[in-house]
């Protein structure tokens, strides 16, 4: 029984994405075509966020361990167990922001005008297209563009999630660019969907996000980004182990 109202759920969500995504569509279109008009799309794609999760009765409940400045580029980084995630994203960047993510995103029917336009697509298995996506990234933060990005490189295959090892691309670029690093415990988002839901099904609830105090790169040199890595690595991973007990 919970199962089946597990997938009716699921049908509901997915509805009320779409439903607002075609009513967003027009505008997305118009200021998906010029990057000078960026900062509205993501205004539009908050506000959607917003919307069909609130249809859906999932919300989110931020902690932040310490304030983040509402003028300053960030890269935040997070583990990845669920689409839900790039809509916490979408409620949480403040300001310019875009995300990086697999290839495939461009023929999503919904985040594939994103993907196409203000976001940044990368082949898993090709280095050129690695370096030239982080190139782009490189060059939209100093633009003032935060960088939103899932250091496992993909949703595991582990049920229930499992923090898996990070991939070392975004910490070198903090390091690079000189921009500060947000890690970003997504706590309990699995329990509401789990990847894209079709499995498990859904559910309406709270979802818990614990915002780690931002971490300076302005003093690391690009071969400490190993241990970037892992500092970053075990302060999502200690949140995550501290909600299991």
């Amino acid at each position: 029984m919970i199962q089946l109202l597990r997938k009716i759920h699921y049908g509901y969500s997915i509805f009320c994405i779409l439903f607002f995504f075609i009513l967003f569509w027009p505008f997305y279109y118009l200021f998906a075509k010029n990057s000078r008009y960026y900062s509205v799309l993501n205004k539009l794609r908050t506000a959607h966020s917003f919307l069909c999760t609130s249809f859906s009765g999932i919300f989110f409940r931020f902690d932040f361990e310490a304030r983040l400045n509402a003028h300053q580029t960030y890269i935040y980084c997070a583990n990845h167990t669920s689409n839900l995630d790039i809509i916490i994203f979408c409620l949480l960047a403040n300001g310019r922001y875009h995300f990086m993510g697999k290839e495939e995103l461009t023929k999503n029917p919904v985040l594939g005008i994103f993907f196409r336009s203000i976001d940044i697509p990368v082949s898993r298995e090709s280095k050129i297209s690695a370096f030239r996506a982080f190139k782009k990234a490189g060059d939209n933060l100093e633009k003032g563009m935060s960088l939103i990005i899932f250091p496992e490189g993909r949703i595991d295959n582990a049920f229930p999630p499992i923090l898996q090892p990070f991939k070392n691309g975004p910490f070198r670029l903090a390091i690079e660019k000189n921009i500060p690093i947000v890690p970003v415990s997504i706590i309990n988002v699995w329990e509401m969907m789990w990847d894209d839901g079709m499995k498990f099904g859904t559910r309406p609830g709270i979802v818990d996000i614990y915002v780690h105090k931002p971490i300076l790169t302005d003093k690391l040199a690009e071969e400490g980004s190993d241990a970037l890595k892992d500092e970053v690595f075990h302060k999502i991973n200690s949140k995550l182990r501290q909600d299991e007990n």
